[in-house]
């Protein structure tokens, strides 16, 4: 009890929940940028929603922190210094490419598809639902997000005086909340 009270003191699931859609509208810039500029495939919302926001890719970070928010950490000696971004690269690999194989599992029975079903260009992948070369790209995102992402995003959010952070934060849930439901009525 007295953890959850603590919790709520500091206001961690406001910025818990702040970093989630932060880090799902990071996902969807990351999807448009590699549509738009490297793919250059053209603009489709890859979202699952109306808004911009993928937000598979913030239960990846979310997890990311979970088992690695410890790493970031300038303790231990010379040997686990030196294998933590290693062990971020790889863990992080293999959390997003399991979260992304889940994902593909809930979207097809939810709605019959999903959004990334153009894996089966690559050369290594499963079913078209995860790849090789994706995954490599989600070990480096997981580093980048590690060493740099979640420290700006933790700097971003200790700005804000509470009454602040609470109003950002049910501005935000009323947004998801209306996008979620608009896009049951609207899409599926």
């Amino acid at each position: 009890m007295n953890k959850i009270k603590e919790l709520l003191e500091k206001q961690t699931v406001q910025k818990l929940f702040l970093c989630f859609w932060m880090y799902a509208i990071l996902g969807w810039i990351y999807e448009v940028f590699l549509e738009v500029v490297v793919y250059k495939w053209g603009f489709t919302n890859l979202g699952i929603m109306f808004g911009p926001y993928c937000p598979i890719y913030a239960v990846g970070a979310l997890l990311f922190l979970l088992f690695f928010g410890r790493f970031l950490k300038k303790e231990g000696g010379l040997p686990l210094q030196i294998s933590r971004p290693f062990i971020i690269f790889f863990g992080s690999m293999a959390i997003a490419t399991a979260v992304e194989l889940a994902g593909t599992y809930i979207l097809e029975y939810f709605t019959g598809g999903w959004p990334w079903d153009t894996y089966a260009d690559y050369d290594i992948n499963f079913q078209a639902r995860i790849a090789l070369s994706p995954s490599l790209r989600f070990g480096m995102g997981g580093l980048l997000f590690m060493y740099f992402v979640q420290p700006f995003f933790n700097w971003l959010l200790a700005k804000p005086k509470p009454k602040t952070l609470n109003i950002i934060t049910i501005a935000a849930l009323v947004t998801v909340v209306t996008d979620f439901t608009l896009t049951l009525i609207l899409r599926y």
